[in-house]
């Protein structure tokens, strides 16, 4: 799958690094998300746990012909957000 990332025109650098999100930690959210849903204009958020445990949302565009995705931005979850994501895997019983 290949993987495009939204840059800082300011600083040519991955939007994600702002939030202190690696590429490697978004490509393992997209590669087995904990949930995968449609969000506004076309786009798709990824919710997951990292390698390391942290927990992640990945808000990315899938391209229209091919495999590959547009990652829009990419930050930690935390306070109710993480809340409700944990509770509702254990629901589903992950």
């Amino acid at each position: 799958m290949e993987i495009r990332y939204y840059r800082d025109p300011e600083t040519g650098l991955p939007h994600i690094y702002e939030h202190g999100v690696t590429e490697a930690e978004a490509e393992w959210v997209l590669a087995h998300p904990g949930e995968d849903e449609a969000c506004a204009g076309g786009s798709r958020q990824a919710l997951g746990q990292t390698v390391d445990g942290r927990y992640l949302r990945v808000v990315y565009v899938p391209d229209e012909e091919g495999d590959g995705v547009f990652v829009v931005t990419a930050y930690p979850l935390a306070g109710k957000q993480l809340k409700a994501f944990r509770r509702r895997q254990r629901r589903r019983g992950r």
